[in-house]
């Protein structure tokens, strides 16, 4: 068979990058819902919208959005025992790295605890304050401990 025969497939991203993707969009969405509160269908709805949305995995974003959303206070309970200062009083991008980094250590146990706080680290990088990474490691290598200590 030539090269010129052959049929490229289209490439479909792994697993994992289609979780990043997801991950940054959520993070998105969350930051626009502490700003402007809406139901988590709604940040579905900006999903289908958003340009990357094709590489995402839709299911794991759904997970993490409605998961967030509709515990919003116990995420914020925890993350307030974790951090020196409440939930409410942290950065709008840094608390939604945090919920997300939570709600992915406690609702899905496929992810491994480091993959998880590791995401979630990149997130703050590129996304927060200069050293929000830092603070944002620190949260969530504690909670790991608590919510995984079978795996720290």
């Amino acid at each position: 068979m030539s090269n010129s025969s052959r049929v490229s497939k289209p490439r479909v991203p792994r697993l994992s990058a289609q979780r990043a993707v997801a991950r940054k969009l959520a993070l998105q969405g969350l930051y626009r819902w502490q700003l402007n509160r809406c139901p988590w269908q709604d940040l579905m709805q900006d999903f289908d919208a958003a340009e990357d949305a094709p590489k995402a995995d839709r299911e794991f974003f759904g997970a993490l959005v409605r998961g967030i959303v509709e515990n919003e206070a116990q995420g914020d309970e925890l993350l307030t025992a974790w951090c020196d200062r409440k939930a409410s009083e942290l950065d709008p991008i840094e608390r939604a790295v945090l919920l997300i980094g939570v709600q992915e250590l406690r609702a899905h146990p496929e992810t491994p605890w480091r993959v998880a706080v590791s995401e979630a680290v990149s997130l703050a990088k590129r996304f927060g304050a200069t050293d929000g990474h830092k603070f944002v490691n620190a949260v969530l290598d504690r909670a790991a401990r608590e919510l995984r200590p079978h795996e720290h």
